[in-house]
């Protein structure tokens, strides 16, 4: 079975550019004034909304993919620290010293000192 994404993600191209199909369509009708003007005006103020929408969450995305990568290294440092103590390094922390470090100081080299 292959891995799955635990959280999987709209196509948020796909989602644009049917919003923007949508608002074209809802432009074109509001062109003969009717009576339901005011609600077409809502309706395309929600799909003005989506743009925005559509922004955050791609830098969420970006953001939570970030997060996962530091996760991602300090359970790699810790599994390197308990492999040095059990191996009986003189100095087992350096490992989830160094992540810290370099998770704290991104603009400083990480791995000096060892």
């Amino acid at each position: 079975m292959p891995n799955r994404h635990p959280y999987p993600h709209t196509d948020l191209q796909e989602v644009a550019t049917r919003n923007n199909t949508a608002a074209q369509l809802l432009a074109a009708l509001t062109r003969d004034p009717l009576p339901l003007l005011p609600i077409w005006a809502y309706v395309i103020s929600a799909l003005d909304d989506i743009e925005a929408l559509i922004d955050e969450i791609t830098g969420l995305r970006a953001e939570l993919a970030s997060i996962r990568h530091q996760r991602a290294n300090l359970l790699a440092a810790i599994r390197a620290t308990l492999a040095a103590e059990r191996d009986g390094d003189d100095d087992p922390l350096y490992y989830v010293r160094d992540e810290l470090h370099a998770q704290t100081h991104p603009d400083q080299t990480a791995g000096e000192g060892r």
